[in-house]
């Protein structure tokens, strides 16, 4: 499984730490909550609240470097609107990668 990294982060900053630190501060604020209101929703079997959730994390993915995670973010929330569960696994799998990286920076 692929791995999160700043890459994005950095060709977006220019250089600018601050702006790096503030990004990654807000990520670090936001992904727990996001998370957590997807499990809630998934477990409540609300997979179309689910997939707006799966929405938003995408971007969170995208931003934290993952293209291939992106991906199956993308096929999930597509699979939650028509009320499937197909790719759960891999995407709760990218989660928890998700918040062993956030935890470390």
């Amino acid at each position: 499984m692929e791995q999160p990294n700043l890459s994005y982060i950095h060709s977006m900053s220019g250089g600018d730490k601050a702006f790096e630190q503030k990004l990654i501060n807000i990520i670090k604020v936001e992904f727990p909550e996001e998370k957590q209101i997807y499990f809630d929703n998934i477990t409540a079997e609300n997979y179309k609240l689910t997939a707006e959730n799966v929405h938003k994390l995408k971007h969170k993915i995208s931003i934290l470097g993952l293209e291939k995670s992106y991906e199956i973010a993308v096929a999930f929330e597509n699979n939650l609107l028509e009320g499937e569960t197909t790719l759960r696994d891999e995407f709760e799998s990218i989660l928890t990668i998700m918040t062993n990286y956030l935890q470390q920076l």
